[in-house]
Formats: structure tokens, C-alpha cells, sequence
């Protein structure tokens, strides 16, 4: 399973604007430039996080993105659920057909599999991840 490019840098805006002071604003532009993400990308991004009130975006000259909530209050798996367009791992999770439909005990499988990651990421907090130590590829 892969994660989307949109949910990556979603998660990155979150860590970011949660890194900053409490209350601090960042704007979109600031964003983008301090994380090397596309300004369109990131205003779509942004847009979508404040449908879900996971951010407020404050207009006018002192404007900018704040969180709507404490990250403490903003787990991993919210995220998930509305930045990934879908979860089927499978094209019969997404309703194509199958000839081993009947037979086949993948789906069962891979939801219970699916299930376990989004319960893990439902555990872990924006402010956690900001906690954690950086890891290196090996």
C-alpha cells in the first residue's frame, strides 16, 4: 500500500503548522516555500483541511493557516480518511470483477489487514509525530 503524494504533503502542512508557535500563522505561500510543495497543490491541500476543520484559514493581511484543534486532538488515520480518494488495495475491493470472486478469501484478508493500519494510525497523533526521532532509510 501506497499513500498519495496530496496525503503526504497534507501530513507535512499539519507537522508544520503544528511545529510553530501555538497560534502561529503560516501562509500557504510560506508553506509551500518552506516545504518545497507546489503553492496550487497546497492551496487545494489547504482547502480540503479546512472543509474537514482541521485548519482554519484566516483571510486579509494578517492572514494565514492556523489548526482548528490541537494536533494532540488530530490523529493520523483522520488525515488518511480524507486525503486517500479510496483504500481498496485490490480491484475487486473496488468492485471489479473477478473470476475467483466466489472463492477468494483475499478481501477478507486484506480488509482485516486494512483495518489494522487504520487502527494504528487512528493512535498516533500530528503532535506525536513531531515527538518521534527521524529515521534513515538503510
Amino acid at each position: 500500500m501506497r499513500l498519495t503524494q496530496f496525503t503526504d504533503y497534507a501530513l507535512r502542512l499539519l507537522l508544520q503548522l503544528a511545529s510553530d508557535h501555538p497560534g502561529g500563522k503560516t501562509t500557504v505561500g510560506e508553506a509551500s516555500r518552506l516545504l518545497g510543495i507546489p503553492l496550487n497543490h497546497l492551496t487545494k491541500i489547504a482547502l480540503r483541511l479546512a472543509k474537514a476543520g482541521m485548519v482554519t484559514a484566516i483571510r486579509g493581511r494578517n492572514g494565514g493557516l492556523v489548526l482548528s484543534r490541537p494536533a494532540s486532538q488530530i490523529t493520523i488515520g483522520q488525515v488518511l480518511r480524507i486525503t486517500e480518494p479510496d483504500f481498496a488495495l485490490v480491484g475487486c475491493m473496488a468492485g471489479q470483477d473477478c473470476s475467483l470472486f466466489l472463492n477468494c478469501k483475499m478481501i477478507p484478508l486484506l480488509g482485516d489487514a486494512l483495518a489494522a493500519f487504520l487502527r494504528v494510525a487512528d493512535q498516533a497523533t500530528i503532535e506525536e509525530m513531531l515527538q518521534r526521532p527521524v529515521r534513515t532509510q538503510a
